[in-house]
């Protein structure tokens, strides 16, 4: 979807995967070649340019965050290289999350029964003034009616940066860990305010987590003075303004000793 007069235009990280050249076709049989400007995997977002601009209207952009759910919404796409499919149906839910193909969770993800198919990917889906209020993204296989849309609002703030920068600057730690339950003896005994952790499954060697002893093992309880319930709780704390600046982390070693280590979050690799 063409987002600005001069060129830029924005889609699926995903559609782009392993694409060497990247080739913009229009439906009067045009084509231009695009440059990648930028790609933020974790939002599934990826913006273009093309050097030719010309017979490239940009959508309008509505804000995402008046949804209600019940409104009316278009989706428009190719699906199964049916070129310039319509298809209309609600705003199911607001506020959805889904899993990015990083792992990072994609939070207030737009629910719509407007069905979408293979081929949808990095349309657009419109309210009833034709304005752009989201992305379309993603699907639940084998379901009827479940599809899941990028907010127009998240698509601003990643092409911001994205033209600013070139990437998506996000903290880094260095370790992968699964949400695990507490025992109810290990959250008597420390008073704990949560139920879930974060157990460390593995810690990459030389990393900030490596560097402030964590440990296989381990279960991170809290980052920041905030409680972490789950995997994705550390993934929305490890913004770019928390780079370089000491994180305290608070453990479980063992279930039997509460330790506080600090780490210094790096940059990363994934958003060089």
């Amino acid at each position: 979807m063409t987002i600005t007069p001069d060129g830029y235009i924005v889609t699926n990280s995903h559609v782009l995967e392993n694409a060497t050249v990247t080739q913009i076709s229009l439906p009067d049989g045009s084509s231009f070649q695009a440059e990648i400007v930028g790609q933020d995997k974790a939002t599934d977002l990826s913006l273009l340019r093309v050097s030719s601009p010309s017979n490239l209207p940009p959508g309008r952009l509505g804000d995402s965050d008046k949804l209600q759910v019940g409104q009316t919404a278009t989706a428009i796409g190719n699906p199964y290289g049916f070129q310039n499919t319509v298809t209309a149906g609600v705003i199911s839910a607001v506020g959805r999350s889904l899993r990015s193909r990083t792992g990072r969770l994609i939070e207030d993800v737009i629910q719509t029964d407007a069905a979408l198919n293979p081929g949808n990917s990095g349309g657009p889906l419109v309210d009833l003034s034709g304005r752009v209020i989201g992305i379309n993204t993603a699907i639940i296989q084998y379901a009827q009616g479940i599809c899941f849309v990028i907010l127009v609002n998240t698509v601003r703030w990643a092409i911001t940066l994205l033209l600013r920068e070139g990437n998506v600057t996000r903290g880094f730690l260095g370790l992968s860990g699964q949400t695990v339950p507490l025992p109810a003896r290990v959250i008597r005994h420390f008073i704990l305010p949560q139920e879930t952790g974060v157990y460390v499954v593995q810690v990459m060697k030389g990393s900030p987590a490596d560097n402030a002893g964590l440990k296989e093992g381990d279960v991170i309880i809290s980052l920041a003075d905030q409680a972490m319930t789950s995997v994705d709780d550390i993934h929305k704390l490890l913004t770019k303004e928390r780079i370089g600046k000491e994180l305290g982390i608070v453990l479980l070693r063992g279930w039997t000793q509460k330790l506080e280590v600090h780490a210094m979050p790096g940059r990363s690799p994934e958003y060089p």
